[in-house]
C-alpha cells in the first residue's frame, strides 16, 4: 500500500506549531488563559500537534 503524501497546508502547520509551542512554553513560563490546562495535559497537547501535522501530510487538501 502506497500513500501519496503532500505538504500540509499553512493553517494546519500554524495550528501544529502553536500547540507544540504552547506545550513547550509551559515548561519554562506561566502562560495566561490556557496555561493551566496545557501544563496539566502537556503530553496530549504535543500528541495533538503531531496528529494535526500528520493528518495534514496524509490527507490531501488539508
Amino acid at each position: 500500500m502506497r500513500f501519496r503524501l503532500s505538504p500540509p497546508g499553512f493553517p494546519v502547520f500554524v495550528v501544529s506549531v502553536v500547540l507544540a509551542g504552547l506545550a513547550i512554553a509551559t515548561l519554562y513560563w506561566r502562560v495566561p488563559v490556557v496555561g493551566a490546562y496545557v501544563s496539566s495535559h502537556r503530553f496530549w497537547v504535543l500528541a495533538g500537534a503531531y496528529l494535526a501535522l500528520l493528518l495534514g501530510v496524509i490527507v490531501e487538501g488539508l
